[in-house]
């Protein structure tokens, strides 16, 4: 059984999934702008939900730091750039790849 752990690159703007120390699929992201930076630390995924509306794209990964979370966007443009108010945006197809793989719990690192 596959033993899951997020971590986000924000120097290089892109979000790693590992199977115990082995990167297994790596994806370009978005990340929070110079006034709402996303923030670097532990956290773990506490919700996950389709099609949440609004800005979120496809799919919701909440994160345990409340407001925060990995979702997809409907400007496939701010992939790569800092955009957002201190989520991680990634394209739909990819944060629904991702969303399909973690289990709620999967612990998250954000790192500069």
């Amino acid at each position: 059984m596959p033993t899951y752990r997020i971590i986000v690159d924000l120097s290089d703007r892109k979000l790693y999934l590992l199977d115990g120390n082995s990167v297994i699929r790596q994806f370009p992201v978005g990340i929070g702008r110079m006034l709402t930076r996303t923030p670097s630390g532990e956290f773990t995924v506490v919700n996950k939900q389709a099609n949440p509306g609004g800005p979120f794209g496809a799919f919701w990964l909440g994160l345990s730091k409340p407001h925060y979370g990995i979702h997809g966007t409907n400007d496939s443009a701010s992939i790569g750039r800092e955009v957002s108010h201190g989520c991680i945006r990634m394209y739909n197809q990819d944060v629904l790849a991702l969303a399909a793989l973690v289990p709620l719990r999967t612990r998250v690192t954000i790192r500069k």
